[in-house]
Formats: structure tokens, sequence, C-alpha cells
């Protein structure tokens, strides 16, 4: 028998990524189901409006429990909940996407639990610097801040290749540069909101992590600085 005979022909999804996509998934098509008619009857409507309301992020609650002291697990939950609620279709398919094709890519280099800690650590960075800045008070929904986490982690990989190559690192930098100029075309035509700020938060919090969870990721930065 061949060697690779019995490979998969597609390089197969890192669990974790599937773990990390299937409740938006599966949220999908429940609203998708109850706007049919399938279940829920007439109330279905209005079901994406209320998990918005219970599980989406809020920058103004957020205040208050750092002002208070007082931290309900009912509200704190939200910094790891609003990734999974998506305000359109169109949204949780836009989330979808980069999480599957990013997730796949640094999947094949991190451990099952860096990719995790890249995502989380994004989501709840990207909620927690957003929360901090008084001008915010739209809720923070949707997983752009962890997608954007494992861009950082991707990019991190990239950056880390081209240094062993002698090559220019500032080249890893090329797609976080193409997205932060799409949302700023968008921005211009249907303009700002400011939870892109959660965004470039996570993209920071995905490369400054990978220095710690990649596989060898701070050992070979020390070398690299002691060499110099």
């Amino acid at each position: 028998m061949r060697d690779g005979y019995d490979e998969h022909p597609m390089n197969p999804l890192p669990p974790v990524v599937w773990l990390l996509a299937l409740p938006i998934i599966a949220t999908e098509l429940f609203f998708a189901m109850g706007q049919s008619g399938l279940i829920g009857g007439a109330q279905a409507a209005g079901w994406r409006l209320d998990a918005l309301q219970k599980f989406a992020f809020s920058p103004q609650v957020m205040r208050a429990m750092f002002e208070t002291g007082q931290y309900p697990p009912e509200q704190m939950m939200r910094i790891l909940t609003y990734p999974f609620v998506n305000a359109s279709v169109t949204q949780a398919i836009f989330v979808l996407v980069f999480l599957l094709a990013l997730g796949k890519m640094v999947g094949e280099i991190f451990s099952g639990l860096a990719v995790a800690i890249v995502f989380f650590g994004a989501t709840i960075l990207g909620a927690l610097v957003y929360a901090a800045l008084p001008f915010t008070q739209i809720g923070l929904y949707g997983g752009y801040p962890g997608d954007y986490g494992l861009i950082g982690a991707f990019t991190w990989i990239l950056w880390t290749r081209l240094g062993q190559e002698n090559a220019n690192q500032l080249r890893a930098f090329s797609l976080i540069g193409a997205l932060m100029g799409i949302q700023l075309i968008f921005a211009m035509i249907f303009g700002a909101r400011p939870d892109w700020i959660a965004d470039i938060v996570g993209f920071v919090a995905g490369f400054v992590l990978s220095f710690f969870v990649a596989p060898g990721g701070m050992q070979r930065t020390l070398q690299r600085l002691r060499r110099r």
C-alpha cells in the first residue's frame, strides 16, 4: 500500500474549531426554524432579539459593575457568551467564515488548547477594553474580536516564518492592514460603530498571546533576542 493512500484528501478542521463554531451554527438554525414557523409559533420572531438582550455584552453594565464592585454571574457570563450571538444571518456567516478559515490555519500549528486561549483571550480583552472607554454605549455581540484574535495568531505565525527567512516581517501584517482598510471603507459608506475597537484589541491580544501559547513560542523569541 502506498504511503499516504489512506490519508483524507482534505485536512479536517481541528476539533476545537468545531467546538467554537457549533454554538453559532446551532443558534442560527434555531432562529431559522423559528422564523420559518417550524417551532415556537408567533413568539419565535423575537428570539434573536431576546438572545441579544440576554447574552450580548453591555459596556455600560460592565462599567457599573466596576464602580459598585458587584459582579453578578448572569452579567459576567456575557463576556464569554457574546461571540456566539449575532444580529443577523449575514454577520453569523462572516463570523463563521473567518473562524473556520483562520481556525484551521492556526490550528495546524497551535494545539487545540492554544487556539481556545487565543480566541477567548481576544474575546475577553476586546470586551474589557471596549467597556473601559467611556464613550462606548452600543452593546457588543458577534465573534469578530475572537476571530481577530485568530488573525493575530496567524500574523504571528507569518511574522515568525519571515523572521526565520530573514525576510521583511512587516509583510505579515498585510492581512490585518487589508481588513482595516475594508472596515474604513464600510465606515465611510454606512457609518462607523465603535465595536471596531474590540476587533483591534482582539488582534493585538491574539498576536501577543501567541508568544506564550505557540509551540516553543516564547523560547524561540528569547533565543532570537539573545542572538541580537
